[in-house]
């Protein structure tokens, strides 16, 4: 299959209009069972190591597991505050829409006992391709106009003990999925002023 320079420029305009998205964001629709089943394909047509396809996705409608993603989101944000005690900014930012955000995505990555290939050197590899998954799934569900939220101000520890997750499954990403009442133009953290864009020069070296 060939792509025109048309499909990679549209492609590019996703991947710039892509936007983690906030619970203050989320409205309440529903997502299509079709459109959940697509954001799910792309993320199984990521690349894994080793062919190892090493992902589990956990998806979460039910309140009473949201309440205690909420629990365990406060408790650790409670910690955070006191990290950035000086930037009052944090205090006022809103870092997660577990309960307002529809559906919630667990992402884990389930290690193998036996050898990778492509893992022998670096072990990190089957986490990343897990990555790999969870990027696909955030420019699908952008190019679905279906917002995500990446919640990482979490216990990992709890959060597998909440969805009663293998004893060797990792947490990689929370997501929280749903449909929004608009997308910001620019990152809303940038737009804030909490960090400055980076320029093509300051990222990319050449040799």
């Amino acid at each position: 299959m060939q792509f025109s320079t048309d499909d990679a420029k549209k492609l590019l305009e996703i991947m710039k209009a892509r936007r983690d998205v906030r619970g203050n964001r989320f409205i309440d629709r529903p997502i299509e069972d079709e459109k959940l089943h697509m954001i799910l394909q792309a993320a199984l047509a990521a690349p894994s190591v080793g062919y190892s396809q090493p992902w589990k996705f956990v998806i979460i409608k039910d309140e009473h597991i949201k309440e205690t993603l909420v629990k365990n989101f406060e408790d650790e944000n409670t910690k955070a505050k006191n990290i950035f005690k000086d930037k009052a900014l944090y205090a006022k930012l809103k870092l997660e829409g577990i309960k307002e955000a529809p559906i919630n995505i667990a992402v884990l990555y389930e290690p193998k006992e036996e050898a990778v290939l492509g893992m022998t050197s670096m072990k990190k590899m089957g986490e990343y391709s897990v990555v790999c998954a969870v990027q696909n799934m955030w420019l699908m569900a952008r190019a679905l106009n279906i917002g995500i939220g990446w919640v990482s101000i979490l216990d990992e520890k709890k959060v597998l003990q909440s969805i009663k997750a293998k004893a060797n499954a990792q947490l990689i990403a929370y997501l929280c999925v749903g449909y929004v009442d608009k997308f910001y133009e620019e990152s809303e953290l940038k737009t804030l002023g909490w960090e400055e864009e980076k320029s093509f020069k300051e990222c990319v070296t050449f040799y």
